[in-house]
């Protein structure tokens, strides 16, 4: 199937803002993609439902109780490009962070 995302705009602010509402839709049909299985897991698990990956893209991360914040952007940068990075079966740089960003039992 194909989607249609259809963007209206009513001032200038708004499309300066309409290129990150696509990058976010993007990224987050990404993530709904990604699964993920630790060692020893029989079955592949989704990322947590608040995405704080989204938090390179906005203002003020929101994250899961118990994970740490990470307000430096170069280090949100990272965090992206390395699970990108493990998605094509490249080795993590640094500040993935992933243990961080599955659901916990």
């Amino acid at each position: 199937g194909s989607n249609t995302i259809v963007i209206h705009n009513t001032c200038e602010d708004s499309l300066l803002a309409a290129p990150l509402i696509l990058d976010l839709c993007i990224l987050m049909e990404l993530c709904e993609r990604i699964q993920i299985k630790k060692d020893g897991q029989e079955t592949f698990q989704r990322f947590h439902p608040v995405l704080s990956l989204l938090s390179y893209l906005l203002k003020a991360p929101l994250v899961p109780s118990g994970t740490p914040i990470v307000n430096a952007l170069f280090a949100q940068r990272t965090c992206l490009i390395n699970i990108f990075r493990a998605c094509v079966g490249l080795g993590p740089d640094s500040l993935m962070q992933l243990e961080h960003k599955l659901r916990r039992d």
